[in-house]
């Protein structure tokens, strides 16, 4: 793999740390900033609904831009607000950084995966995406983890100054590494008029829809994970921490193993992949008595789960034919409403009474659809291609 996809993943290990981190931190947030918990956790919310938003309307605004310039562009709204995260004096202050940090999300992955895949031959594409998403899944494995001691020991505000480090390390990196033109030497997108009608394409249509339902299912069943490990597998709270770090080498495991099948075959391993995270959902839900299984299905939710992002963020770019940026942007967006959608579902069942293993019931059915909607695309005009070439924009 080029090393500049190096570069690429920094940025992907800094934003998840950024996504992610703050979970492990909000009782000193809350402390610091004298507001409940509730309050504190707005700063999640804000941050997911700002990442949809940046997602669309930040890869639309740079569409003029060569790539690379976006990418550090980027960068430095990314650093930007962990900065002010980091040195905020109220809560308003920090709600404001974590916006700020998070509008860069979509679009750094969504001008990210195009730029990845045009770095390295055409049989290698979807491996090229998993590796800057690998940079993600490692965040929650390790990063995650020591960032949430280290703002246990030395204050919540040195995991934000430690992040906005990486930021740094990572615009560094990009510009030294990141060609200015790159894969048939093109430097922007095609255009807002051509990145537009690559939605014209009901193939990216359904892709996207895949992407909601078929990811947004795993992440309803996560979501309420701490409380189906302790309330039904008998796991001590002080073991979910161990667990989740698990649960993130299936994801890290399973992005990397995702792109190699997805650059064999791309439909058959959308459909295997979410066939079997409906499976292992469903059997998730049916074993989670037992400690052991539950172990072994936390693992394997979280390799099948992200195993199907390389391939699903390489359809939807394959479909936008000759613009494929700002689709690739709204697949990202599509990612994060998939995760609303799986957490409103399961907490749906969660208030109807019918136990803590119903997230994971909720998360299979949801799954389900996104595979059938898969099925449907598949064999609607233009969608039975089994090994679909990533295009390259011309251009501006």
């Amino acid at each position: 793999m080029p090393v500049a996809l190096l570069a690429l993943a920094i940025g992907g290990f800094g934003i998840g740390l950024t996504e992610f981190v703050i979970m492990g931190l909000l009782p000193e947030v809350a402390d610091d900033f004298s507001v409940t918990e509730t309050t504190a956790g707005y700063l999640i919310s804000g941050y997911a609904l700002s990442v949809a938003v940046g997602a669309v309307a930040l890869t639309l605004a740079l569409t003029r831009i060569p790539r690379k310039t976006a990418l550090l562009g980027l960068m430095v709204l990314f650093i930007l607000g962990n900065l002010i995260s980091a040195i905020a004096p109220d809560y308003g202050t920090m709600m404001a950084g974590r916006v700020v940090a998070a509008l860069c999300h979509g679009a750094f992955f969504g001008i990210g995966s195009v730029v990845a895949a045009q770095l390295v031959a055409p049989d290698r594409r979807a491996s090229a995406i998993a590796f800057m998403f690998g940079g993600l899944t490692l965040a929650n494995v390790l990063g995650v983890p020591l960032g949430t001691l280290l703002g246990q020991a030395a204050g919540w505000r040195s995991t934000f100054w430690a992040i906005t480090v990486i930021g740094v390390a990572a615009f560094v990196g990009i510009a030294a590494l990141v060609p200015a033109r790159t894969g048939s030497g093109e430097a922007a997108s095609a255009g807002v008029r051509a990145e537009l009608s690559a939605f014209a394409s009901p193939q990216v249509w359904l892709s996207i829809a895949v992407t909601v339902l078929g990811y947004g299912g795993m992440f309803g069943g996560f979501t309420y994970i701490a409380f189906t490990l302790t309330e039904v597998s008998g796991f001590a709270s002080g073991a979910v921490p161990l667990l989740l770090v698990l649960f993130g080498v299936g994801l890290f495991v399973g992005n990397l193993y995702g792109g190699r099948a997805a650059d064999r075959d791309l439909v058959r391993t959308l459909q295997v992949a979410l066939a079997a995270l409906t499976a292992v959902l469903a059997v998730f839900a049916l074993t989670a008595g037992s400690q052991v299984l539950t172990v072994v299905m936390l693992v394997l939710m979280g390799a099948v789960g992200f195993g199907t992002v390389p391939g699903l963020q390489m359809r939807v770019m394959a479909y936008a034919d000759r613009a494929p940026t700002l689709a690739s942007g709204a697949n990202i967006a599509a990612f994060n409403v998939g995760n609303a959608l799986g957490a409103w579902v399961g907490g749906l069942t969660l208030a109807a009474g019918l136990g803590y293993t119903s997230p994971l019931w909720a998360g299979a059915g949801v799954t389900a659809l996104g595979l059938l909607v898969l099925l449907v695309a598949v064999r609607a005009p233009g969608g039975e291609r089994r090994a679909v070439p990533v295009p390259v924009a011309a251009a501006a």
